[in-house]
């Protein structure tokens, strides 16, 4: 298994961004409107980061052999923990990113801005959802022994 490139990430992003602006406009074409994102969002987004972290973490213990009692699906379900992760993060934030773009030429209306500043903050946490993902893939990766130049990992603690 190989981590997760950022490219990819943030073309999931754009993509959700665009697909989102376009349902957006419609919805307000049809008499909706775009509700502000709840503060809670940043808070859930935020704390799903601290854990992946914390469990990439542990593995990352184990890995360098600072910490022992780790079974080996634990750490290659951390690995998938971190994958999910980047990707929700990812379409989270395009979602969120496509909110703000859809009011940020209204910001003077107080309703439009409290649009664009929850959304604003709860992508925010998304992002650090992206980060935190990554950031755990790589802590769970099996460098290899045999790697005398440092030339880099061979893969992360999914394979054998």
């Amino acid at each position: 298994m190989r981590r997760t490139p950022w490219t990819r990430l943030a073309l999931v992003a754009l993509v959700t961004a665009a697909a989102a602006l376009v349902v957006l406009r419609l919805v307000e074409s049809r008499g909706g409107t775009v509700l502000p994102v709840p503060v809670l969002s940043a808070v859930v987004l935020g704390l799903l980061a601290a854990v992946v972290l914390v469990l990439g973490w542990q593995v990352r213990q184990v890995r360098e052999g600072r910490r022992t009692g780790t079974d080996p699906i634990v750490a290659a379900r951390t690995v998938v923990l971190a994958t999910a992760a980047a990707h929700t993060g990812a379409l989270l934030a395009g979602w969120l990113a496509a909110h703000v773009l859809r009011v940020v030429g209204d910001l003077a209306i107080d309703a439009r801005r409290d649009v664009a500043v929850s959304a604003g903050v709860a992508g925010g946490g998304a992002l650090l959802l992206v980060v935190a993902g990554l950031v755990a893939e790589r802590w769970c990766e099996i460098r290899d022994r045999d790697d005398e130049d440092g030339e880099g990992p061979r893969g992360t603690a999914t394979e054998g």
